[in-house]
């Protein structure tokens, strides 16, 4: 068994997408990123990277490469999974958390949930996804941006 933890935050601004887990937010603001900026999907990333010690995703996918420019983070996940597997591991748990005032997670929870399950190619029990806020604390209390945390457990495929 390997354990990761993840981080992530992202500055909220005009004329962007708001996507978190795999799910576009009608909101008046996104996230800015050099991909769509899921503050989710990179937290769940980073976790597994960590867990594997193989980084984390500044490394794998750079910002300096113009081939990752805007793009979906489910396609990078699809990637930090691909590796997951060729190291002879699979998802035992994923826990996440994120941290904004707005908008709303917790309406759009089991459809985030659902997403990153199959992309994490596991069973949607597996896969956590809660919301909070920081009472307005802080830079996402002041809807200055948005953060998330993950930790995974990562099973060896054969035990």
């Amino acid at each position: 068994m390997r354990i990761g933890i993840g981080y992530d935050v992202h500055r909220l601004v005009e004329n962007r997408k708001l996507i978190i887990g795999g799910v576009n937010f009608d909101y008046k603001l996104g996230l800015l990123g050099h991909s769509d900026a899921d503050v989710l999907t990179h937290a769940i990333m980073d976790a597994i990277l960590g867990a594997l010690s193989l980084g984390d995703i500044g490394k794998l996918f750079p910002d300096t490469d113009p081939k990752y420019k805007d793009i979906n983070s489910l396609e990078l996940l699809d990637k930090v999974v691909k590796l997951m597997n060729e190291n002879g591991y699979r998802i035992g748990n994923v826990d996440s958390v994120v941290i904004c005032e707005e908008p709303k997670i917790n309406p759009r929870r089991e459809e985030i949930r659902k997403i990153l399950a199959n992309h994490l190619q596991t069973d949607i029990s597996n896969v956590s996804v809660k919301a909070s806020t920081s009472e307005g604390l802080s830079f996402t209390g002041k809807g200055l941006g948005i953060e998330a945390r993950s930790v995974v457990i990562l099973e060896e495929k054969n035990a």
